[in-house]
């Protein structure tokens, strides 16, 4: 782990219930995810991401505009998506919004890039299924080119089989320093981990479901990948899903009636069998789920960023119909009290190698 431990909070801007049991309209979801990410800033959380979605469950389907407002509300918190779908997107027109936001940030844009669990974008946005690979390999092709066009001041030549080439052409805005924080974010492929050594990105590894050691062969491979490519190191982190309480049992008993519901509608929807009460204990006490007191959420996370030897851990805080007020204690536990523990956790241990 050569690089500074970074924490980070992410959220899809799921739609929460209020008070009365109802659900939260998607405008006031996002002015609560913007409420939530400045929290964040003043509890000194170092990255908030917002995923991008084309459903009803999810509010937010422009990050990039929900991450604008919050740049203006904040000072120094990292703020990038998560992920943004580039399969179905413009690799231009994403770079110009994540320049434009870096400049309005003051240089704290980041991006991480994926092909994303959903694919209600492609029939939205015109794109065909069965070009599900190739739609995502030549957009990741086109935007390693125009970061690299961008870090050294010179025009792209770039021509793919999936939109029109570009020759000769520079895009703006440029940024002020060169470039904007890109990751790729995967879920379990080794094409992708080697796919992300290749362009020189950082890898997020997107764990939500079962221990997070069977990552380790992934993380092993991106080394042994970068190192073929001839690339120093690169920083590493991780995604997985996770809620803060004041005790282990506040913290479950909160989390485990929505988390239910998001597994189940998600989960009709690609074949899983109806999640259980002990699927859900399994993965608080030794899977990717990250719920319970500061103390317990601490320790899990330290034990993880030990084991796969991260950069960066983020947690997706928000868990589908969870209530706001509930989210921004959440919040709050995870800044000032999470965070610190962890590092005082990972400090203790250094000494004792």
């Amino acid at each position: 782990m050569s690089n500074p431990l970074e924490l980070g909070l992410e959220t899809f801007g799921d739609v929460t219930r209020n008070a009365a049991g109802q659900l939260v309209a998607h405008p006031q979801v996002i002015r609560d995810v913007i409420d939530e990410a400045v929290l964040a800033d003043q509890v000194g959380v170092d990255f908030f991401g917002i995923g991008e979605h084309h459903r009803e469950d999810f509010a937010v389907s422009s990050p990039e505009m929900v991450l604008a407002t919050i740049a203006g509300r904040t000072s120094r918190i990292r703020l990038g998506s998560a992920v943004t779908v580039l399969s179905s997107d413009d690799p231009v027109r994403v770079f110009q919004r994540f320049s434009t936001l870096d400049a309005a940030s003051n240089g704290r844009a980041e991006i991480i890039l994926g092909r994303g669990s959903f694919t209600e974008s492609f029939p939205l946005f015109g794109f065909p299924l069965n070009q599900y690979q190739l739609l995502f390999e030549e957009r990741l092709d086109l935007f390693a080119a125009l970061l690299e066009s961008d870090r050294t001041s010179t025009p792209v030549h770039w021509r793919g089989k999936t939109r029109a080439p570009l020759t000769g052409l520079r895009v703006y805005p440029t940024t002020a320093g060169g470039t904007i924080k890109t990751w790729i974010g995967v879920g379990g492929s080794p094409e992708s981990v080697v796919r992300a050594a290749k362009y020189r990105l950082p890898l997020i590894l997107a764990i939500i479901g079962g221990s997070p050691l069977r990552f380790a062969p992934y993380v092993d491979l991106y080394h042994r990948a970068l190192s073929d490519f001839g690339v120093a190191s690169l920083p590493i982190g991780v995604h997985s899903h996770g809620h803060v309480a004041e005790t282990d049992a506040q913290a479950r008993a909160e989390l485990w009636q929505p988390w239910r519901e998001m597994r189940d509608r998600i989960g009709g929807e690609r074949g899983w069998p109806p999640t259980s009460r002990a699927d859900f204990e399994r993965e608080a006490e030794e899977g990717s789920l990250y719920v319970g007191a500061p103390n317990t959420v601490a320790r899990r996370i330290a034990s993880t960023v030990q084991a796969l030897g991260l950069s960066r851990f983020d947690i997706k805080y928000s868990a589908g119909a969870l209530a706001h007020d509930i989210l921004m204690r959440s919040i709050e536990l995870f800044g000032r009290e999470v965070m610190p523990r962890v590092r005082t956790i990972l400090a203790e241990a250094r000494t004792t190698e």
